[in-house]
């Protein structure tokens, strides 16, 4: 007989015999349940499948598997008839797919006025944040817009990160120079490894990698400067500054502190006023003397009269303004070129978190947000804070897109598939998305409701996703269904880097059951 309740409590005793295999929750690999329930929840032709995280690139890949005709990631065959619904709209490329929540496309951006002035601009950036300079930076266009160059330098593969903390540095800082040289009007490049090394728990490399920003950095800017840019320094959002969380544990999550804002290479004296990111497009656009759109309802932050010049922005990915002490990474790196730039030059404060980037209040900054504010020149509303008005409203439940994949299960006796992301407020998603969906199920007498689950590792302090887990097994008994029947790190379903043997094991997982197997130990086998 079957005692394993709705399964969730079960993962998290296999989750625990993971850890003591030296797994994280981040990078674990696939977990199979593999009694006659886990059997039955395997994703097959017919069934319907909604993706529950909001976010964008990190979905793109595991959705081209499963929905793409000319796949080329992996052997695999299309499942036919599968109702595949997406969240969020991930890429354009996925535009004919249902999609619940569509969003709002910003336009007159700061890159699509540099565009309609006829000037030139690059966005440089390694892969691993290349979105984030295109996609997210232009309002969330993946369109190359008139006289816009986009080079993506290869983020390192198959290495764990905090062992090589300058990452692919070496090459966005000579792509920019080239930029430099080849004296594009506007430039943005990020920088990546705040953010890449601030989610690791090494101390040693967090240290390392401030180093290797300030050193690149300061090469880059007085490059610029010598050629007669105007260089702008910000930030998308705090993490490498804090090392340990105030109970003493690693801390690798995404920060509220407020980030720098730097100008360097100005011959007259100008000054910075404190900020949000939306600030910083109406500043560029000062600089490049060019008049902002009524729709950027931010400000120039420029205090003076500057003369017309070229641009370099330049974002240090997960950045902040940290406590200037033993806990604070950048403060202890070697970071001379860093010290002399806020020393030197003009530099402000500016608001990277919670409402003044479009998240709910006290909410912690991220990448997408923060590129999306960077570029728009105005406060955008991110789909954490739609969502979860969706939620508390009611219109939620009531979403078409939703109300169609169940009646067409229903219809078709097919099974719900819920692509779950394990987390209360990661900007990819929440466990309250398939939880509203398995109530909104059973209400239409859906009766095979299968969970998938991908653990965070990142916005979720280490180690707690079995508690999570136990958190889940309680909510499913309180609706009285859905069944949790496998799990796999975000570091493998979630890729964004093309590397498409992981997406194959989490596609395995859920479709062939490919994992490592648990069950109940009561059960007989």
């Amino acid at each position: 007989m079957n005692q394993s309740g709705y399964g969730a409590g079960l993962l998290a005793r296999a989750v625990e015999q993971a850890y003591a295999r030296g797994q994280t929750d981040y990078s674990l690999e696939p977990l199979v349940r593999a009694d006659d329930v886990g059997k039955a929840g395997r994703i097959k032709g017919g069934d319907a499948v909604i993706f529950c995280c909001r976010r964008g690139e990190r979905e793109i890949e595991l959705t081209e598997a499963f929905t793409q005709p000319a796949f080329r990631g992996f052997s695999r065959e299309m499942l036919p008839d599968l109702e595949f619904v997406i969240l969020t709209l991930y890429h354009e490329k996925f535009k004919d797919l249902p999609v619940a929540f569509m969003p709002s496309r910003v336009e007159k951006t700061l890159a699509e006025t540099v565009s309609r002035a006829g000037l030139s601009q690059l966005h440089i950036a390694e892969s691993e944040k290349f979105a984030h300079v295109t996609f997210f930076f232009n309002g969330g266009s993946n369109a190359k817009l008139q006289g816009e160059t986009d080079v993506c330098v290869p983020s390192l593969k198959g290495v764990p990160f905090e062992q090589h903390p300058e990452l692919s540095l070496r090459g966005v800082a000579g792509g920019t120079a080239d930029g430099i040289r080849k004296g594009y009007d506007f430039i943005v490049a990020n920088f990546a490894n705040g953010d890449v090394i601030g989610h690791t728990a090494d101390k040693d490399a967090k240290i390392a990698c401030a180093g290797n920003v300030s050193r690149h950095l300061g090469q880059v800017a007085q490059q610029a400067a010598e050629a007669g840019y105007a260089v702008l320094i910000a930030a998308d959002h705090g993490n490498l500054e804090e090392i340990l969380t105030p109970d003493g544990k690693p801390h690798v999550a995404h920060t509220t502190n407020p980030v720098n804002l730097i100008l360097a290479g100005q011959k007259e004296s100008l000054g910075l006023r404190d900020g949000i990111l939306a600030d910083v497009a109406p500043t560029v656009l000062a600089l490049l003397g060019l008049k902002k759109p009524n729709q950027m309802t931010g400000r120039s932050l420029l205090t003076g009269r500057a003369e017309i010049q070229k641009v370099l922005l330049v974002i240090l990915d997960g950045w902040g303004i940290g406590s200037a002490d033993s806990n604070d990474a950048i403060f202890l790196g070697d970071t001379p070129e860093w010290d002399d730039l806020l020393k030197y030059n003009p530099h402000s404060a500016l608001l990277a978190s919670g409402e003044a980037v479009g998240l709910q209040a006290g909410k912690a900054g991220n990448s997408e947000a923060g590129h999306l504010n960077l570029g728009a020149g105005r406060v955008v509303a991110q789909d954490d804070v739609r969502l979860d008005q969706a939620l508390k409203e009611g219109s939620f439940a009531k979403n078409g897109v939703f109300k169609q994949a169940l009646a067409r299960a229903k219809e078709k006796k097919a099974a719900l598939h819920l692509i779950s992301y394990l987390s209360h407020k990661s900007s990819h998603g929440s466990i309250d998305y398939p939880l509203a969906l398995t109530r909104m199920a059973k209400a239409q007498g859906l009766k095979d409701i299968y969970l998938h689950i991908i653990f965070d590792g990142r916005s979720t302090a280490p180690g707690s996703a079995p508690s999570l887990l136990c958190e889940l097994e309680t909510s499913l008994a309180s609706l009285g269904a859905g069944q949790v029947v496998d799990g796999v790190g975000r570091g493998i379903a979630l890729d964004r880097d093309g590397n498409y043997q992981k997406i194959k094991r989490a596609y395995d997982m859920m479709v062939h059951g490919e994992g490592t197997p648990y069950a109940d130990s009561s059960e007989d086998n």
